[in-house]
């Protein structure tokens, strides 16, 4: 558990203090990325997930459901 704790207080350090334009550069740079940034995105988004009102929620279960949709086709 201690290297996850780890890799969260990284992630952490590395996004902090960042504009709105840096951060989705971060963003935008670790999507279609190499595998090795793919747990960072899970911790960016159980960050923002956890921090969340309930109705972004369910929009944002509603926008994947219909990528999975479009995916599927």
């Amino acid at each position: 558990m201690g290297v996850l704790l780890d890799l969260r207080q990284a992630i952490f350090q590395r996004i902090s203090n960042k504009s709105d334009a840096e951060l989705q550069e971060i963003i935008d740079e670790s999507i279609d990325g190499k595998e090795q940034v793919l747990p960072g995105l899970g911790v960016i988004f159980e960050h923002v997930w956890k921090n969340i009102d309930p109705s972004v929620k369910s929009q944002l279960i509603t926008a994947l459901q219909h990528s999975l949709k479009q995916t599927e086709q």
